[in-house]
C-alpha cells in the first residue's frame, strides 16, 4: 500500500463540491494508478473518519491551440474520487 499523500493529490474546490461538502461528501483529483479500494485508504489513514462510499471518474484533457502559431496540443487528464463519509464524520480541509 502507497501512502496517503502520493495517492489523494488535492482536494476539488468549487461550488459545486461545496455543496457536497454539506452532504458529507468530497472530492479529490487522485493518482491515475490509483484504485477505489486505494482512495478510501488513504482517506481513512489521513483524515482519520470513515468512508463508506467511493466513486472514481477519468477527466479526458482538453484540447488546446496557440492563437499566434497554430500548434496544437492537450491538457493532462485527471482521475477524480467522490467520498462519502460516514454520517457525523467530516474533514477540515481548510485547517492549514
Amino acid at each position: 500500500m502507497r501512502d496517503a499523500l502520493s495517492i489523494l493529490i488535492s482536494p476539488v474546490i468549487s461550488e459545486k463540491t461545496y455543496a457536497l461538502m454539506d452532504q458529507g461528501t468530497y472530492v479529490f483529483v487522485v493518482d491515475p494508478r490509483a484504485t477505489k479500494i486505494d482512495v478510501r485508504n488513504a482517506v481513512e489513514q489521513a483524515f482519520d473518519v470513515t468512508v463508506v462510499n467511493v466513486n472514481t471518474l477519468n477527466r479526458k484533457g482538453k484540447h488546446t491551440r496557440n492563437r499566434r502559431t497554430g500548434v496544437t496540443g492537450t491538457k493532462p487528464g485527471t482521475k477524480r474520487a467522490i467520498v462519502t463519509l460516514r454520517a457525523g464524520d467530516t474533514i477540515n480541509l481548510f485547517e492549514n
